[in-house]
């Protein structure tokens, strides 16, 4: 089921993992919230899980997703990630199948399920384009086309990949929107992937990792709005 997550191409994801988290976060999320709306775009963060509701109340124009969730119901399950409980925290999606979080087809199928469930929106990440055209099966929100040997690397897609993913989803269902990741690490990537025809793009170390982690999200946001702009015209 693909549900409304208001989400707008063009888009980027900023992806913590465990680089930061609390206060710091907390600065580069409510920066990233002023930038998105600076330039007009949709932003996916994904915090660690204790800081989606500091953020989620914090923030105005960013999507708050987790970085994973468990398909379990409400009751037994210790250690386990509640799909309601993310939802209450203010969660707007959840991000499933990152290569540090690999799921079964079959618990992946459950989980987008379940996200449905709840009302959360689904950003779904995949390798190989057979993987890809998988995942679309499931009728995710979002794609991550991401190929996992480059994730870190610095070292961005082939357009070919870039092309070929895109061309897959649209093949099963259109409305699925597929963001290409794995070694974005600077507004030139951006730009790239953008021209190549990504309708969006994210990255980790490239903010993360940055001197001034606020500075590099806004090179590469403003790369985006204006690489996209360049490429589809700016709407009136």
């Amino acid at each position: 089921m693909i549900k409304d997550c208001r989400i707008r191409a063009p888009f980027f994801e900023i992806g913590p993992k465990c680089f930061m988290w609390g206060k710091r976060m907390l600065k580069l999320a409510k920066a990233v919230d002023r930038i998105a709306e600076k330039y007009d775009l949709d932003v996916i963060i994904t915090p660690q899980y204790p800081d989606i509701r500091l953020l989620a109340e914090h923030t105005h124009r960013v999507h708050i997703f987790a970085q994973h969730m468990d398909p379990l119901y409400p009751g037994r399950g210790l250690g386990s990630v509640l799909p309601e409980a993310v939802a209450e925290a203010g969660a707007t999606g959840v991000m499933l199948n990152h290569a540090e979080k690999k799921l079964s087809p079959d618990v992946l199928a459950e989980t987008i399920r379940r996200a449905d469930e709840v009302g959360l929106a689904t950003i779904v990440c995949a390798d190989t384009v057979e993987e890809i055209r998988s995942v679309a099966m499931m009728k995710p929100n979002l794609i991550v086309a991401e190929p996992t040997d480059l994730i870190g690397t610095g070292v961005t897609s082939g357009m070919s990949y870039v092309t070929e993913t895109i061309a897959a989803v649209r093949e099963i269902d259109p409305r699925i929107m597929v963001l290409q990741g794995a070694g974005i690490s600077g507004p030139d990537d951006v730009a790239r992937v953008i021209r190549a025809g990504a309708l969006a793009t994210g990255c980790t170390s490239g903010v993360m990792k940055a001197e001034d982690p606020e500075k590099a999200a806004e090179e590469m946001l403003r790369a985006l709005r204006e690489t996209w702009d360049e490429v589809h015209g700016k709407e009136k």
